[in-house]
């Protein structure tokens, strides 16, 4: 279902790419093949020791883009990433996007900024 391969100008010690085999211009323009949700309703919470906001939970995520998370989780270890790295999806001319083919970029091997620029 998906391609993975480094960055030919890494941002990184560790910069790879996760692509779908299915073209798809952004992830803005995912579709419904690309997608299996079953019904969400379960609720969630974030927060420190003082505030915590509960929301509900989004469906669990498409077919393809969750297998497109697992195999970058699944690369990342691979790569000796034990210690974090970050997952980046640019989506338009706004989100910095260069080429028109969905991807994911997974950085990491150096300790990480924010905010990323």
């Amino acid at each position: 279902q998906c391609l993975v391969f480094r960055d030919v100008a890494p941002q990184a010690p560790v910069h790879f790419l996760v692509i779908p085999k299915r073209p798809i211009p952004r992830i803005s323009c995912v579709g419904p093949q690309d997608t299996e949700v079953s019904p969400g309703g379960s609720l969630g919470h974030w927060g420190g020791t003082d505030t915590v906001l509960t929301l509900p939970l989004p469906p669990p995520p498409p077919q393809l883009l969750g297998h497109l998370l697992v195999v970058a989780a699944r690369t990342a270890q691979a790569e000796g990433l034990a210690d974090g790295y970050r997952l980046v999806i640019n989506d338009g001319k706004h989100g910095a996007q260069s080429v028109y083919h969905l991807h994911l970029h997974v950085l990491g091997g150096r300790q990480l900024g924010w905010p990323p620029g």
